[in-house]
């Protein structure tokens, strides 16, 4: 979208931002990008990374009861919710952006908390700054290297074929029809908040307009992440997801492994008392000391 339509809608998305409980939202100019992120209670720090084609709102469950005591930080990443469409010409990291939110916000180390996409987003940071990442908790992460499911990975193509043929807005139609949300689909409140926040999503990175760096792949390190990890997956999330969670768990050294019944992929909205149970212990356990 032209600057300033993307300056008017940035501004109308980070006022539905604001109105969020509990934190204060701001923006961080990056080269390239800006990150709209929000900050919340006081304490040791957890960020909250959001999945694919969604925004920081999917953690609406969760700030509440973390930041009663914890720092809770959570942002939309570059080309993403609020944080708007990425200049293509310029090149990135996510981990690079998360680490520059940390040296903005003087956080020396934090505890990241991602889902799916997100969780991937943590793994490389765990990689690029391992200094300053204090704990991973990944909630059915992405593990590149793990082949999704048939059925899944069918309904990836269906949305390269429909972006193809018909553009975004058809993307995210069929992005919200993927079996990655099913279980939420069928709570309607949960439906209505992912699709409003697929609504914000600008799509680049279907059209090929994702400068993102190549970056080592997790799957061929994980024997050397040297932080606290819990892993969760949802009971009912799809095959592939399962097996990224258990690959993850058997080789990530002493990570500890949770099912969340009654839950698909997005497990912290679908059992946000559950989840938040498993943020507050990790985060508890989680030593503050060196």
């Amino acid at each position: 979208m032209p600057r300033s339509a993307a300056a008017s809608h940035h501004a109308g998305m980070i006022t539905d931002q604001a109105k969020l409980p509990g934190g204060v939202t701001a923006v961080l100019e990056r080269p390239g990008a800006r990150l709209v992120y929000e900050v919340a209670g006081t304490g040791p720090v957890m960020v909250l990374i959001h999945g694919f084609g969604l925004d920081m709102r999917m953690w609406d469950p969760q700030v509440g009861a973390l930041a009663s005591g914890f720092r809770v930080v959570r942002y939309d990443c570059r080309g993403f919710g609020a944080s708007g469409p990425l200049d293509p010409a310029v090149p990135y990291t996510h981990a690079g952006d998360l680490v520059a939110l940390l040296d903005h916000l003087d956080i020396g180390e934090a505890v990241l908390a991602g889902l799916s996409f997100g969780g991937r987003v943590a793994l490389q940071a765990a990689l690029a700054a391992p200094d300053r990442i204090r704990g991973l908790v990944l909630l059915d992460a992405v593990l590149d290297g793990v082949p999704w499911d048939p059925e899944s990975a069918r309904a990836m193509d269906e949305v390269t074929r429909r972006v193809q043929a018909a553009g975004v807005l058809a993307g995210r139609e069929a992005w919200l029809a993927h079996p990655l949300f099913a279980a939420a689909r069928e709570r309607p409140n949960l439906a209505a908040a992912l699709a409003a926040m697929v609504a914000g999503y600008p799509g680049q990175h279907w059209l090929g307009q994702d400068p993102h760096r190549p970056t080592r792949q997790p799957i061929e390190v994980l024997e050397g992440l040297a932080v606290p990890a819990l892993v969760a997956v949802g009971e009912h999330d799809v095959p592939g997801f399962r097996e990224m969670a258990a690959v993850l768990a058997r080789r990530i050294p002493g990570a500890a492994y949770h099912v969340v019944a009654g839950a698909g992929h997005m497990v912290n909205m679908e059992q946000p008392a559950a989840v938040n149970d498993l943020l507050i212990g990790f985060l508890l356990e989680a030593s503050w000391t060196r």
